[in-house]
């Protein structure tokens, strides 16, 4: 991958982290201002635990996707950033535009994805 292409992809993880977390300030923030509102009225504390959680468990998935884009810089950095690490391929660029984070090919990640059974999910 050449430096204008790097430099692009590097752009874009950046501005997907940048996103992220202040989509995780901004869940925290609220979960935080629901677990210090007034509790006192005990039927409203159930409903405010579930928020609290709910907010807590997409903060959790927020994470996980801050801590993907921070693995593809890294990658980025070694210089192993568009290549597949599993295969060694290189990832098609079609493929980066949709998830800069990809890890792996298409053909690995069809693989991984068929060993792990539809419900399981994708792992980029």
């Amino acid at each position: 991958m050449n430096h204008k292409k790097r430099h692009h992809f590097k752009k874009l993880l950046l501005a997907e982290l940048k996103r992220h977390a202040q989509y995780i300030n901004d869940e925290q923030a609220r979960a935080l201002d629901i677990a210090g509102d007034d509790l006192q009225q005990s039927s409203d504390l159930a409903v405010r635990d579930v928020i609290q959680e709910l907010a807590l468990k997409l903060s959790e998935h927020e994470s996980k996707i801050v801590a993907d884009i921070d693995q593809a810089l890294l990658r980025m950095e070694e210089g192993s950033y568009g290549m597949c690490v599993r295969c060694g391929h290189e990832i098609d660029e079609r493929r980066l535009e949709a998830v800069p984070t990809a890890r792996y090919d298409a053909a690995c990640q069809t693989e991984i994805e068929a060993v792990k059974g539809s419900g399981a999910g994708p792992s980029l």
